[in-house]
């Protein structure tokens, strides 16, 4: 069991954030998933010297804390963390969806990305999201039921991580979860607030209306234990005879049939597609950026691809004398960000299906070029896709690909210096809105393209059998000089971007600590109109932007930014122990419910003398 100082602990930090302590492009017009009701104050980050988790639950926290205190490995964490993630956030994430991972292994000093994307079943074809004149459908008429929902990945990918890195028994690391489905969580404020928004959507599959809402129908109230003996059943089995059991069996039977059969829009899922999914290593994408090597996922996600190229756009500038109080700081990233997901748009997709200039989208002389483009003063009136160097001459057509925001991050360093940082997701909130054995069906395929060409031009990121669908998802780990100092993702749909270069600048260039960086407000421009974070100073910025020329939308932009960072007096916010070692501070999003645990005692008292 946890011991009683560690629970503690975990409890302080929850309370001071105010989270309850038992609590457990065309995507523009839907809203996002709204942020925690938690009062947002200003917070110091969680500093320790040996470990440290930063995640979305208070009780996803505290199982990786286990985890860690029995001298578990980050991936051994990242084990319990996920699977009690999918239990209390069950809108963002879970063994219904997928995830990517970039990895840190401290002994063979290595980064590692494992894509554990979903994948399109072998029927899909091109038309799945189409009506019978060929154009697209609705958002939701194609997201709720089986059409939307791909191969899992998040399983594979579970076992995969601790086959690779794990040390301790993989039974163990799935009691937290189990244990906490039989004996029932507090739902959260966020929980419920976002069961409400949802309303008949969730109520279309009889199982998850039972769940979710009470006999009257009502949301299921703040404070109502919530038990999933359903859960606890599948976790048992994926304990006792591996994640094997999910791709076979009568597990993957009882998946196959619910998407088969789902009423009014069945799916074409089937059990040789569970059989014959494979988490894929890739090499991971890295940019230069200052004295730093931004480091992510590669295709199919397209996070570390455009993170790298806002980045290289703007590598010319001196952004570390600029101040994020001053417009044309934002024009600047905001233009980067818009040349970036033109980019994005033309070229990005799975690459064992699509030829793509991953190198020529990253050449600094191409970003050079390009950055050109923003030597002026005011807001660029049209922005197209570059022509980076690559060896093919396929022309493609722009995506019109809708992406929403639902997802969740986490960040784990174990005591040996392993680093996690994972992105996971079922995609919309509540996914397909199908549960099966306790948990929600991804509804990731409507991360496709819903047109297959436009004029006749095909586009990259089409439907295709077996194919994994573009994500934005970008889990990071920053090197300096070959040791990392920085690990942070965030989810939030195509927003991702953005919310992550902004926090990288913060961080990198204008020395903030990683609490300050999250905690900053939110300016995202993806396509030309300018967000700004509603209810916070971002909406200050209006009348300056349009004066810029920028079309303004103030809006909530609900991150969830998680980040571990190694501090000391040669990485940002110079801030070392008594003893001059350096040590590990942590920060989570308050927009969400998040909260981060800190291993081993600081060396300075109070905690706030650590931090100049």
């Amino acid at each position: 069991m946890i011991s009683r100082a560690l629970m503690i602990l975990i409890l302080l930090i929850v309370a001071a954030i105010g989270v309850p302590a038992n609590a457990q492009q065309a995507a523009d017009s839907v809203a996002p998933e709204a942020g925690s009701l938690a009062v947002r104050a200003e917070r110091l980050p969680v500093s320790a010297e040996f470990a440290m988790i930063a995640a979305a639950n208070p009780l996803a926290v505290e199982a990786g804390a286990q985890v860690l205190a029995a001298g578990g490995t980050a991936a051994d964490a990242a084990v319990a963390v996920q699977l009690m993630l999918g239990l209390v956030e069950p809108q963002s994430s879970g063994l219904g969806g997928g995830a990517f991972l970039v990895y840190w292994d401290a002994e063979a000093k290595r980064l590692t990305t494992l894509d554990g994307r979903e994948t399109a079943p072998s029927a899909a074809t091109p038309t799945l999201f189409q009506d019978e004149s060929g154009e697209p459908l609705k958002f939701f008429d194609a997201v709720v039921g089986g059409r939307s929902v791909g191969v899992p990945g998040t399983p594979k990918l579970l076992a995969e991580m601790h086959a690779r890195w794990g040390k301790a028994q993989w039974a163990d690391l799935l009691q937290p979860a189990i244990a906490r489905a039989e004996n029932g969580f507090a739902v959260s404020p966020r929980l419920n607030e976002l069961i409400a928004e949802d309303g008949d959507r969730l109520k279309t599959d009889p199982v998850a209306r039972d769940y979710f809402f009470g006999p009257a129908g009502e949301p299921l109230r703040v404070g109502v234990v919530l038990k999933n003996p359903d859960y606890a059943a599948t976790v048992t089995t994926l304990a006792e005879n591996g994640m094997d059991a999910f791709y076979s069996g009568p597990l993957a039977e009882m998946i196959v049939e619910k998407v088969q059969n789902a009423d009014g829009n069945p799916g074409v899922l089937a059990l040789d597609d569970l059989a014959d999914y494979r988490v894929v290593e890739r090499a991971p994408v890295c940019v230069t950026y200052r004295i730093y090597e931004v480091c992510g996922m590669g295709p199919p996600s397209s996070g570390a691809l455009t993170v790298g190229q806002i980045l290289g756009l703007l590598q010319p500038f001196d952004m570390a004398s600029m101040s994020p109080d001053d417009p044309q700081t934002w024009r600047l990233i905001g233009d980067a960000s818009r040349l970036a997901f033109a980019d994005r748009g033309r070229y990005m997709a799975d690459s064992d299906f699509v030829p793509m200039p991953v190198k020529g989208l990253l050449d600094p002389a191409y970003l050079a070029a390009r950055a050109e483009l923003l030597r002026g003063d005011r807001a660029l009136e049209s922005i197209e896709a570059g022509t980076p160097e690559w060896d093919h001459a396929l022309d493609l057509a722009d995506d019109e690909a809708i992406e929403l925001p639902s997802t969740s991050h986490f960040v784990i360093q174990d005591q040996f210096g392993n680093i996690v940082s994972m992105t996971t997701t079922i995609e919309n909130g509540f996914g397909s809105r199908l549960m099966v054995a306790g948990f929600l069906l991804n509804n990731e395929l409507t991360d496709f393209s819903f047109r297959s060409h436009k004029d006749g031009v095909p586009i990259a990121n089409r439907v295709e059998p077996g194919k994994r669908p573009r994500s934005s998802m970008a889990p990071t780990i920053v090197l300096q000089e070959g040791t990392p100092v920085l690990a942070v993702g965030s989810p939030g749909g195509s927003r991702i971007i953005p919310y992550v270069a902004k926090t990288l600048i913060a961080i990198l260039d204008w020395r903030l600590d990683v609490q300050t960086a999250i905690d900053m407000p939110h300016l995202a421009n993806r396509f030309g109109t300018y967000d700004l974070e509603k209810g916070t100073a971002a909406e200050l910025m209006r009348p300056a932007l349009e004066a810029l020329g920028y079309k303004v939308n103030v809006r909530d932009l609900n991150s969830g930014l998680h980040a571990i960072a190694l501090w000391g007096d040669d990485v940002p916010a110079v801030s070392v122990l008594e003893s001059g070692a350096p040590y590990l501070a942590g920060g989570g999003d308050s927009r969400r419910e998040g909260v981060v645990f800190g291993q081993g005692a600081l060396k300075c008292e109070p905690v706030t003398a650590c931090i100049r």
